[in-house]
Order: C-alpha cells, then sequence, then structure tokens
C-alpha cells in the first residue's frame, strides 16, 4: 500500500511538471508568434528616431567585413552612433580595418570580442557546441552595450549575438532592431545564418531579386555592395 502511494505520488508529481512545463511553452510560443508578427515595428521605430541610435555591428573575416564596411560606408554614420563592433576573438584582420575606417572618421574604434561560433569546415555538430559557448559570452556583452540596433550580414558570429539581443526584447527589457544583410555571394539561397535569423530579424535584406522571390519576408534592395 505505502509503495501504491509513492508512486500515485509520483505520477502526480510528474503530471504537476508536465502541466507546468507545457504552460511554459505554451506561452514562450505564443510569445514568439507575438513577436514575429511584430518584427516591422522595431525598426519603424528607428526610422522614426530624430536622435542617433547607438548601433551594434557584427564583423566576419574576409569578404565579410569587406562588404560591411562599403555598407557603412554609404550610411550616414552620424544617425548610427556611438557604434559597437563584435568580433571573433581569433579576426585580427577585421579589427585593423575597423580601426582605419573608425579613424578616417576622427573616432576610435569601440571593439569587443566573442569566441568564433563557427570555423571554417568545422563540423555542424561540434560548432553547436562552440555557438552556444558563443552565446554564453554575447548575452553579457549585449546587456553592456545596450544597442538600438544590430547591423549583421552573415558571418557566424551574428547569430549568438543576435539570438542574445532577441533573448532581451523575448523578455521584454529592451527592444532592439534586427537587420539582417545578406551577401552579395548568396543568389538563390539564404545562408545558414540568414535562414536561422529568417523570423527573429526586423528586416531581412537581400541583394538579388531570385531570393525575394523565394524567401517572402526578405526585402529585395538590389546591389548596395
Amino acid at each position: 500500500l505505502a509503495k501504491r502511494n509513492r508512486i500515485q505520488d509520483g505520477l502526480k508529481m510528474l503530471e504537476a511538471v508536465v502541466l507546468v512545463a507545457t504552460t511554459l511553452l505554451l506561452l514562450a510560443a505564443a510569445r514568439f508568434f507575438y513577436l514575429a508578427s511584430t518584427l516591422s515595428r522595431a525598426t519603424a521605430r528607428q526610422n522614426k528616431r530624430t536622435s542617433s541610435c547607438k548601433t551594434l555591428v557584427i564583423l566576419g573575416s574576409g569578404g565579410h567585413t569587406a562588404e560591411m564596411l562599403r555598407l557603412l560606408s554609404g550610411m550616414n554614420l552620424k544617425n548610427y552612433s556611438p557604434r559597437v563592433y563584435v568580433l571573433a576573438g581569433t579576426d585580427k584582420m577585421s579589427r585593423e580595418k575597423i580601426e582605419r575606417f573608425e579613424k578616417e572618421n576622427n573616432l576610435e574604434a569601440d571593439v569587443r570580442r566573442i569566441p568564433r561560433a563557427r570555423e571554417v569546415h568545422q563540423s555542424y555538430v561540434t560548432s553547436v557546441l562552440s555557438t552556444l559557448l558563443a552565446l554564453v559570452y554575447s548575452v553579457p556583452l549585449v546587456c553592456r552595450a545596450w544597442p538600438d540596433l544590430v547591423l549583421c550580414n552573415g558571418p557566424g558570429t551574428c547569430i549568438p549575438v543576435c539570438f542574445s539581443a532577441y533573448l532581451l526584447r523575448f523578455l521584454g527589457l529592451k527592444e532592439i532592431a534586427l537587420v539582417y544583410v545578406e551577401s552579395l555571394c548568396r543568389v538563390e539561397h539564404l545562408s545558414l545564418s540568414g535562414k536561422l535569423l529568417y523570423y527573429v530579424a526586423d528586416r531581412l535584406l537581400v541583394q538579388w531579386p531570385q531570393l525575394q522571390k523565394r524567401y517572402p519576408r526578405a526585402h529585395y534592395i538590389g546591389r548596395i555592395v
């Protein structure tokens, strides 16, 4: 009899845990779909700003940084300042490039580093662990930077940073606009970063019309870099 009572108590506890977990999951899903339905509002509010917005720019090695610098060169930087740059810990060239870029504007580059989310040719299995590690570093980084806008164009480093920014919005702590610009080399399909951020970014900008046709949430803006 005592054993039966213990089993019944265990089942009741399990039912309670399942109920609580299901409720939290449903609430989280409802919150996610609500945010997904209002994604464009954050960027709309940023467009109406009369003051500059603090911008967090994510850089990647090689072509990603070159494209981002060309993109920044065509922007009115006074509207997107101060700027904080995030790059992978092993990326030395991007730091040199961004320091030269900011020096041309008589400014010092504010550079922050996180562990690289995924190395070139790294397997997807091990990249999950390295991305989680980068996420651990990204959350406090975003909280300290407290940006109004996150601007990125595809490097793996952007995933943990963007999801950290999205987490603040999900929790109702800070509404940060996420703008993702797909690389020029992506003609037919989005990159892995683009696919992961497809329902998270407020604006997903592509440079080829066929991409916009394949991905309806994307905005075709022509060749900008």
